[in-house]
């Protein structure tokens, strides 16, 4: 065999191999194995004619053929632990000849990335303060969730719960026809047409009116958009909340009860308080990852960039056909070509992977692994919440994929906790970091795609 290596920097390296019959040998007589199982020449049962009989009936190229798919990964890995070389990612191969076969391989070899000082950034976590007029805008959110609604011998005002017939004409064709529905009507309420809650504001029970509204041009049906439509509606009935009285018999009906007024204020505050706290941890963790992200240098393979781009397309892929929608229809949904959209994806599949890596690095810097017990105690914990059967979503959380995603999410939670720490100047030295009990919404390694499919990945992972 012989073996040209061509190197295009530190972390890519191109082999051509060129094989000799010797080495060939072995994968053409297990293409024979195959193949003779599988055709029927005269006067042999089936899998029992020579080799030499079933080379001469299907041609020595199609057994060579049949063993390309074996042939070359399995011989390039064999030079690839003779060259003492690690693929980081799948290497890009091209065949180019095969009497005798040769191909070509561009190998990325593991990035190299350098943190720069991280132990020296320094970020501070937004404090947290919760006004009255927040707890006052919830308990009012609770007085409007309890509110019965009851007939109001009124003119209709804007959060009305109105019953209404409603048709509509555009271009001389009915395009609305609704008899006896509820609607609220709201100032910023678009439906069924903009500025149509409006001219229902000051209608008494009973009363009919007709006005002209103009549909949107980027209408969903655009038959319609830019028209006018011509409305008729009448009004069937008039409802309005009546809040109940903000006491300790409403404080005692509110969800699970309180026992005072002063006692749901003071579960709203708390609860507000905790929303907040999440919000500015998460703040932080971004802040400090893109602070890292900054004083970061990758050298990275060309080719690394590209199967994230790909694994991100199939990410997508996958996550339609679960809906069972094809890409095509997908694309032509969105409106772009598959070029277009892969173009689109670029800058975030190159941000993802360097997230990917730099978060690896620092991982690897502070010494931070995931142990089997922390799996378990990750798997019970979600165990204790499910609503399912138990039974049912054991086997589903202990499957060596669901495993594997558990660990991705508990190593990516350890790692931005000590880069938390590091950011606040505190917590543990190198090689020390526990695991940590907070947000439950954690930057991840690898965040979500332009369309919000999520896909977690381990730093640590090879």
């Amino acid at each position: 065999m012989n073996v040209t290596t061509e190197s295009a920097g530190p972390t890519e390296v191109t082999l051509s191999i060129a094989m000799e019959p010797e080495d060939e040998e072995p994968f053409i007589k297990r293409s024979y194995q195959r193949v003779v199982k599988q055709v029927r020449i005269p006067g042999f049962r089936p899998g029992k004619a020579p080799r030499s009989i079933v080379e001469n009936h299907v041609g020595r190229a199609t057994l060579v053929q049949e063993a390309l798919d074996f042939m070359v990964p399995e011989t390039l890995d064999q030079v690839l632990r003779k060259e003492n070389l690690e693929a980081f990612s799948e290497p890009q191969l091209e065949i180019l000849e095969t009497e005798p076969v040769s191909f070509k391989a561009v190998v990325p070899l593991e990035p190299l990335v350098e943190l720069g000082e991280y132990r020296a950034l320094r970020l501070e976590r937004q404090p947290v303060e919760v006004t009255d007029t927040q707890v006052d805008e919830v308990i009012e959110q609770l007085r409007q969730e309890a509110a019965p609604w009851e007939p109001a011998d009124r003119a209709v005002k804007f959060g009305d719960l109105v019953n209404l017939d409603i048709t509509g004409t555009i271009a001389g064709e009915q395009a609305i026809d609704d008899q006896g529905i509820d609607f609220i009507p709201q100032q910023e309420n678009p439906l069924p047409v903009p500025g149509f809650s409006v001219y229902l504001e000051g209608m008494s029970e009973g009363q009919e009116k007709e006005f002209t509204l103009n549909i949107p041009e980027d209408h969903h049906q655009a038959n319609y958009a830019g028209k006018e439509c011509r409305l008729h509606v009448r009004v069937l009935s008039i409802k309005e909340k009546k809040l109940p009285e903000l006491d300790d018999e409403f404080a005692k009906g509110v969800r699970e009860g309180y026992e005072s007024v002063e006692a749901l204020n003071t579960f709203v505050r708390g609860q507000l308080t905790t929303t907040a706290e999440g919000a500015s941890l998460r703040q932080l963790e971004r802040d400090s990852l893109e602070e890292l992200l900054k004083i970061a240098t990758i050298q990275a393979s060309d080719l690394i960039y590209q199967r994230e781009l790909d694994g991100m397309y199939e990410e997508r892929e996958r996550a339609m056909r679960d809906q069972r929608i094809d890409m095509d229809t997908y694309l032509s949904y969105i409106g772009k070509t598959e070029e277009e959209w892969r173009e689109q994806l670029k800058p975030q599949a190159e941000q993802r992977l360097n997230t990917y890596l730099v978060l690896r690095k620092l991982a690897r810097e502070e010494g931070i692994d995931v142990s089997s017990e922390e799996i378990q105690g990750e798997i019970e914990s979600m165990l204790s919440q499910s609503d399912g059967s138990e039974e049912a979503t054991r086997q589903a959380l202990t499957s060596d994929r669901a495993k594997d995603s558990i660990r991705s999410m508990v190593f990516n939670r350890k790692v931005i906790h000590r880069l938390v720490e590091i950011v606040q100047g505190q917590g543990a030295e190198p090689g020390d970091a526990e695991t940590p009990q907070q947000s439950e919404e954690p930057t991840d390694a690898r965040t979500e795609d332009p369309e919000g499919n999520e896909e977690g990945t381990n730093p640590d992972a090879d």
